[in-house]
């Protein structure tokens, strides 16, 4: 399974280095093409380099940003404190849930139970069924 696998490829070789083989004269005749138009019409290339700037600048300045709608935060935040509320009711419960196991846990070891307690633990049992079929019918 953990067998060590041996492979005959040079080390030197990368993934760089084996793309730069393959397109490497492609980048080159680019670079000369971009090089000799950069020599013939170099004001041309300042000026549209300078336009571009002043565009740019000219859009970010005037872009309008729409301002937060007051009604889509209020529902956003009734969405989360929605949420917020779910959790809290569902930790709630399940806080009952656990008391109410360690009462009818403690009440179950006694040897002998008496009116009192046997009214508590039929009173608990209930309440323990009730609170398990919220939680399993909540989503």
């Amino acid at each position: 399974m953990f067998k060590k696998i041996t492979s005959n490829r040079d080390p030197k070789d990368t993934v760089f280095s084996e793309i730069k083989k393959e397109f490497g004269p492609y980048f080159q005749k680019a670079g000369a093409f971009l090089k000799c138009c950069a020599e013939r019409y170099p004001v041309f290339l300042f000026w549209m380099m300078v336009i571009n700037i002043t565009l740019s600048v000219i859009l970010v300045a005037t872009r309008y940003y729409p301002k937060p709608d007051a009604k889509k935060s209020a529902i956003e935040k009734s969405e989360v404190s929605s949420g917020i509320d779910q959790l809290l009711a569902a930790s709630h419960q399940l806080k009952a849930t656990l008391d109410l196991r360690k009462e009818v846990d403690s009440l179950f070891h006694l040897k002998q139970l008496s009116k009192v307690d046997s009214a508590k633990l039929l009173a608990d049992l209930d309440s323990l069924q009730h609170l398990q079929t919220k939680l399993k019918s909540k989503p």
